[in-house]
C-alpha cells in the first residue's frame, strides 16, 4: 500500500510538471525563448543603404580613402592611352621569375584565352581568322599598330595590351589575374623568338 502511494505521488508530480511546462511554453507565440547571444539576433550594425549618424554626410557606405588599395588587388597605374602604353613599355617589368613552370602555365593560359585569335604559335592564324575576322599581327614577324616590330614588344607593352586591350582585342583583365597576365607575357616572349 505504501508503494502504491509513492507511485501515485510520483505520477501526480510528473503530470503537474508536464502540465506546467506545456502551459508556460504556449503563452507567447512570438517568444523564441532564451537567447544565448542576443547580438547575433539583434544586429547593431547599420545596413549600407541606411542613414548613419556616425558620419558627417550621414551615409553608411563610405568611399575608401584616396590612394588605398583593396586587399588582393594589384594596382596598374598606367592609363589606357598611347602615352600610358609607351610609359608602361619603359617602366613596367615582369614581377615573376622566368621559370619553366611559369612558361608552361603561360602556355596553358595562352592556349585558352589567346590562341583563338593569335594562333597556337602566335602567327596571327587563329580560328577566328578562318571565320572572316581580321588577322592579328604575328609575334615574330608583324608590325605593331602603335609602331615597332611585334618581336620587340616589351613586358610593359604586352601587359598593358592584355590589361586594356588594343584595336579589335578586348581587355582580358577580368579573365586573367595579374599573375596570370605575367605568365602569358613570358610565353609571348617565347613565341617572339620563333
Amino acid at each position: 500500500m505504501l508503494a502504491m502511494n509513492k507511485f501515485r505521488i510520483l505520477g501526480i508530480a510528473v503530470v503537474t510538471i508536464a502540465a506546467s511546462i506545456v502551459t508556460t511554453s504556449c503563452n507567447d507565440k512570438r517568444s523564441t525563448g532564451w537567447e544565448y547571444a542576443p547580438n547575433m539576433y539583434e544586429k547593431i550594425a547599420f545596413d549600407p543603404d541606411q542613414k548613419n549618424p556616425n558620419f558627417k554626410d550621414g551615409k553608411t557606405a563610405q568611399l575608401p580613402p584616396a590612394g588605398t588599395t583593396p586587399v588582393g588587388f594589384t594596382r596598374f597605374d598606367y592609363p589606357k592611352t598611347t602615352e600610358g602604353y609607351n610609359q608602361a613599355s619603359i617602366e613596367v617589368k615582369s614581377i615573376l621569375f622566368n621559370t619553366s613552370k611559369n612558361i608552361e602555365d603561360g602556355k596553358a593560359l595562352f592556349m585558352t584565352f589567346c590562341s583563338p585569335c593569335h594562333g597556337k604559335t602566335g602567327q596571327g592564324d587563329g580560328t577566328v581568322v578562318a571565320h572572316g575576322f581580321p588577322a592579328p599581327p604575328s609575334y615574330s614577324k608583324g608590325q605593331s599598330s602603335r609602331g615597332g616590330a611585334m618581336k620587340d614588344l616589351t613586358d610593359g607593352k604586352i601587359y598593358h595590351t592584355i590589361t586594356y586591350g588594343l584595336n579589335a582585342m578586348g581587355s582580358y583583365a577580368s579573365q586573367l589575374s595579374p599573375e596570370e597576365r605575367w605568365k602569358v607575357v613570358m610565353y609571348v616572349h617565347h613565341l617572339q623568338t620563333l
